[in-house]
């Protein structure tokens, strides 16, 4: 019991709160913003982390349901769905920009969804129109590229920022401490001990926060990464299926 009496006691929570009572009103502002900082950053790691979970998941299902197989639109002809995954986005929006080319050629687009695609009567494609193709999945790529990356601005900032945050309540606290030391013509250690200590609780409460951002943020960084590789091989796949499948070279 004793021993976890002094644990207790050798816990730095209750020193933190006497800090930030004895803390100035300006210490104490930053500290609340940096706590509401934490509370943002911890919120984007937990969504973001869990969407690109999510994301991961049902990027392998759908890779190994389009790769199964034996024509590239097989799976927008059967109409299956693979929410969760940006490649379902990109395959859909390829799928539907094919049509629109087939149709230049008088092919009714809702072929697509009717048997085999590989007779010559379908295969109608040109090459300018496999590059407007490309041009349609590429861009489908950045975008989703975009939506994986929204809210990483804000856990960077949190890195990059509460640091400095930190570092300006305690220089502003230790300025205050002394200058409350020579107002009371006072140089006795247990004058500026208690403003100093509230002083010093900004650097770590923005420590606190920069840490835990920075540690998400490279691991939600590199999972995005993956999939954004994933997305540009699925492109180039997807393309390079299309020309063998629809393109005949003259």
């Amino acid at each position: 019991m004793d021993m976890f009496g002094s644990l207790l006691v050798s816990l730095p929570v209750a020193n933190m709160m006497d800090a930030f009572l004895d803390s100035t009103l300006p210490g104490k502002a930053i500290v609340l913003i940096l706590w509401f900082g934490s509370a943002g950053a911890w919120t984007i790691m937990v969504t973001k982390g869990w969407q690109l979970n999510l994301a991961t998941q049902a990027t392998y299902t759908f890779l190994e349901a389009f790769r199964t197989e034996r024509t590239p639109t097989a799976l927008f002809t059967k109409r299956e769905e693979y929410p969760g995954t940006p490649l379902n986005t990109i395959y859909k929006a390829g799928c539907n920009a094919l049509g629109s080319e087939l149709q230049a050629h008088g092919i009714d687009p809702d072929d697509l969804l009717m048997g085999d695609m590989t007779s010559e009567e379908h295969r109608r494609l040109s090459l300018n129109q496999l590059e407007t193709l490309r041009t349609v999945v590429d861009r489908n790529v950045a975008d989703e590229a975009l939506s994986l990356e929204s809210q990483m601005g804000g856990l960077a900032t949190a890195v990059s920022a509460a640091p400095f945050l930190g570092l300006l309540g305690t220089v502003w606290g230790v300025m205050d401490a002394f200058a409350g030391m020579a107002e009371s013509g006072s140089a006795a250690l247990s004058a500026v001990a208690p403003g100093i200590s509230g002083a010093l609780l900004t650097t770590i409460v923005g420590l606190l926060v920069a840490l835990p951002s920075m540690i998400g943020y490279n691991l939600l960084s590199a999972k995005i990464r993956h999939i954004s590789v994933q997305m540009d091989n699925f492109s180039q796949e997807f393309i390079s299926e299309i020309q063998n499948t629809y393109v005949i070279e003259v």
